[in-house]
């Protein structure tokens, strides 16, 4: 391939891992990227990965900021408990302290819209905007829009979930036209337990996903640790691998008005272009 060659890139967690790097889609020079954006995150309580993991790939983008506002999520199970996690009330609450440090956008770091539906998540965007004239976007919507803007409908699936909840995910993106030709979970209730699962085990589980051939993998999970292991995986298999972290912030920022090219490193994920 023209202008591509082996480099050692970063695997998280110190490790060193080889990646391909196309040295036409280089990290710029810091003058060449967005500036003073703010990026409101509402973020899971119990969740410990994702934001060191968007501090790191910020550090891509001089300028460019995320502020995070907490929400009480202890456990993910179909439950009427683990639902009432989600309800609208907290979320406009921590999204009303985001909107006081003038954030461009705010995006639901968190991936129950997968679970619960989408609808759930566009109606608290729709109420978030209502109510801080703030753009909203969940890491579930950023998703959807990723795996069209790529025209792909076979997918991979890996999540640390129990399988309950890992079927109704499957239902609910069968639903939306979405084949699942394979998939992984670890049978964990969570939250805080997703992110002790080490990321040497995270791309494992995508690797056997991604024998089954599909045209996306997705990591749907924001306190797991695949972010990191996106670009030697994509590099491994050939295949877009979309992690929540990673498709978050992506969401979050289109949604700011930003481009996204300069994380090009992070995963092809950041080089799809904005929709007509």
């Amino acid at each position: 391939m023209n202008g591509v060659q082996r480099e050692h890139g970063r695997a998280g967690r110190g490790e060193q891992c080889e990646v391909a790097v196309d040295h036409g889609c280089r990290r710029p020079d810091h003058s060449e990227m967005d500036r003073s954006i703010r990026l409101g995150m509402l973020t899971p309580s119990s969740n410990t990965v994702l934001e060191p993991m968007t501090a790191a790939m910020l550090a891509d983008m001089p300028g460019v900021t995320a502020h995070f506002a907490r929400i009480r999520v202890l456990a993910i199970d179909l439950g009427a408990d683990s639902r009432a996690q989600f309800d609208l009330g907290p979320m406009l609450e921590a999204a009303g302290l985001l909107a006081d440090a003038k954030v461009h956008a705010i995006c639901w770091n968190g991936t129950s819209g997968a679970w619960l539906g989408l609808e759930q998540d566009r109606a608290m965007c729709a109420a978030i905007t209502e109510a801080t004239g703030i753009p909203a976007v969940t890491a579930t919507m950023a998703l959807m829009e990723a795996l069209d803007l790529l025209g792909v409908r076979r997918i991979g699936l890996v999540t640390p979930y129990l399988g309950a909840v890992q079927q109704a995910i499957l239902a609910r993106w069968a639903a939306a036209g979405l084949d699942c030709v394979a998939e992984r979970h670890l049978e964990d209730p969570g939250n805080f337990s997703f992110a002790e699962h080490p990321e040497s085990l995270v791309a494992q589980l995508v690797r056997e996903v991604a024998a089954a051939g599909p045209e996306a993998i997705a990591i749907h999970c924001t306190n797991f640790r695949g972010a990191g292991a996106v670009p030697a995986l994509e590099s491994e298999t050939g295949i877009p691998v979309l992690d929540s972290i990673a498709v978050a912030l992506w969401g979050g920022l289109r949604a700011a008005g930003a481009e996204t090219a300069a994380l090009i490193y992070w995963g092809r994920l950041f080089g799809l272009p904005k929709a007509e």
